[in-house]
């Protein structure tokens, strides 16, 4: 957590020396291929990445998760068609949040539902509430196992709703031109995932009320430390500015 606390501060000792940002956070040794600044650009490095394991012959099975928005680029189509047409190790996750940046999906396609264009693909299509960490847990454990038993790729939809707007200052941006109702905000806020999980556990006797406050303690005292840590960190320095780039 310090690394990625550091990496969102852009200091020296993050992830990728802070040159990455909050949407670039990445760690090639444990498989996390960062993210692409391109709308749908990931989807397509994610069939590569399963490609590569195939070739290998590991059982690692590759995740691309992108949003609502990127489900209507051309490299969402490729990346499904190749990705089938090969029954590479993939898993396709779309987030749909209901909102491309400030566009509303049903303004920006004319289906319901994502997970119906996997069919034009011969693929599993699978529609799981994304506020239900367990509904999506099931979907995702048996997307693995299709895609490692040489099955695959599958398209998962996971339907939910963004907590907070597209960006940073978005409200002064649209300058009072709201486009989320009200109600639609209070209603994501009351289908929280983590208060929805905190509830079953607690429900299921999994673990006592009282063990979770214990927890959420000492997540908040980690996440404090490692702001303590970013914030001490030194910034990168101006003459590596031209390594690990692109250039």
């Amino acid at each position: 957590m310090n690394r990625m606390m550091a990496e969102l501060f852009g200091k020296a000792t993050g992830y990728c020396k802070g040159k990455g940002g909050s949407m670039h956070i990445a760690d090639f040794r444990i498989g996390m291929l960062g993210a692409c600044g391109i709308v749908g650009g990931g989807i397509p490095v994610a069939v590569g990445a399963g490609l590569s394991a195939y070739y290998r012959g590991t059982d690692q099975v590759s995740v691309a998760l992108f949003g609502d928005g990127a489900a209507n680029e051309g490299s969402f189509h490729e990346s499904l068609n190749m990705a089938s047409t090969l029954k590479l190790p993939v898993l396709f996750v779309c987030e749909n949040n209901q909102y491309g940046e400030f566009t509303p999906s049903t303004k920006a396609m004319n289906i319901q539902d994502i997970a119906d264009r996997a069919v034009s693909y011969g693929i599993p299509g699978v529609k799981v509430d994304g506020t239900d960490v367990l509904s999506v847990y099931d979907a995702a454990l048996e997307a693995v196992r299709r895609a490692r038993n040489g099955a695959g790729p599958t398209l998962i939809e996971a339907k939910t709703h963004r907590r907070g707007g597209h960006a940073e200052g978005e409200a002064a941006f649209l300058a009072g031109q709201e486009y989320r109702l009200p109600d639609e905000v209070a209603a994501s806020e009351r289908n929280d995932p983590i208060m929805k999980l905190h509830i079953y556990i607690a429900s299921h006797n999994l673990v006592s009320t009282t063990e979770l406050e214990v927890m959420d303690h000492e997540i908040s005292e980690t996440v404090m430390k490692a702001v303590d840590f970013a914030r001490s960190s030194p910034d990168p320095d101006t003459s590596s500015i031209y390594e690990d780039t692109w250039v």
